[in-house]
């Protein structure tokens, strides 16, 4: 119940998935209150805040920007962060995004392993939902709704046969992250390469870090899962949602929502302090299982 931090520093290097930019990684611990905050090493250790005010654009990947200084593409190292119950951690960066790596928070995951886990003199303070808030866009939508924990439930549909439905539903904690959605790979489709490249995207993308998926299969297998796009949504949920900026007691459902939608839901619901409350009461589970989970595979196998 006392807040964290990391025990000690590691890094990583890799090229940004967007930009193409080659940047260097490292987290370092942090004292109590100081939240999950990025410092542009590069800018004089400018800080940026991983928080919902922050947002800046949200096509393709999630950005956060202050005073004009942006930083691009946060989703997995921070779904990495957040479900590890990291309260408190600098996040020193030498570009102006978070290296793509393998496509997913495997890599974070490994880095956060590498850190170890430190507790500090202070009562960890969650956010606790009070009432429900939904979002919608058409076929489009999320909500969150009260809970005792932290659960996400996450459905996707995409008109293809390796993808089709897919659905996810877990408790989010280290265990259930790790086994679960870590090793899950961001993904795109042939058809659109092009078009993102023209509108100055996924210049770093390659086979390494991404799902090529082709008209009927794909392009670099095997997948590490049969809902391996349907999981890695869910990852991407669990990033976006770190921006709340303190440990969420909620239950959230997002059904074929994305970045735009997940970041709405976190903007509307901190600019309504009626919907929660901020507490230090949380119930514990007496053990923790390895990876407790509801998770289902494509719905039409």
């Amino acid at each position: 119940m006392f807040q964290t931090t990391i025990a000690k520093e590691s890094c990583a290097k890799g090229v940004g998935l967007h930009t193409g930019v080659d940047g260097c990684v490292r987290l370092v611990p942090a004292p109590a209150e100081t939240g999950i905050v990025f410092r542009r090493v590069d800018l004089d250790n400018f800080p940026i805040e991983a928080q919902g005010h922050n947002v800046a654009r949200v096509s393709y990947a999630t950005s956060l920007m202050k005073q004009g200084v942006l930083l691009s593409t946060t989703e997995h190292l921070l779904a990495a962060i957040y479900s590890c119950g990291i309260d408190n951690v600098y996040i020193d960066i030498n570009s102006i995004e978070v290296p793509i790596l393998d496509g997913s928070a495997e890599p974070f995951m490994q880095m956060l392993e590498q850190s170890g886990l430190r507790k500090l003199r202070r009562k960890r303070r969650y956010l606790k939902v009070l009432k429900p808030l939904e979002v919608t866009e058409g076929d489009r939508r999320i909500g969150i709704y009260p809970a005792e924990e932290f659960r996400v439930r996450c459905y996707v549909d995409f008109p293809h046969p390796l993808v089709g439905q897919q659905e996810v539903e877990m408790g989010v904690g280290r265990d259930t992250f790790r086994h679960l959605l870590a090793r899950a790979r961001t993904f795109c489709f042939d058809r659109d390469i092009e078009p993102l490249r023209a509108m100055g995207l996924i210049r770093g993308g390659s086979l390494e870090n991404a799902i090529v998926l082709t008209r009927d299969g794909i392009m670099n297998g095997p997948l590490r899962f049969p809902d391996e796009f349907g999981r890695h949504k869910a990852l991407d949920l669990i990033g976006d949602l770190a921006l709340a900026g303190l440990p969420l007691l909620a239950r959230v459902e997002a059904h074929k929502a994305g970045h735009s939608l997940h970041t709405q839901l976190v903007s509307r619901l901190l600019a309504d302090p009626s919907l929660w409350t901020i507490t230090t009461d949380a119930a514990v589970p007496a053990e923790e299982p390895a990876y407790p989970a509801v998770l289902s595979a494509a719905l039409g196998d």
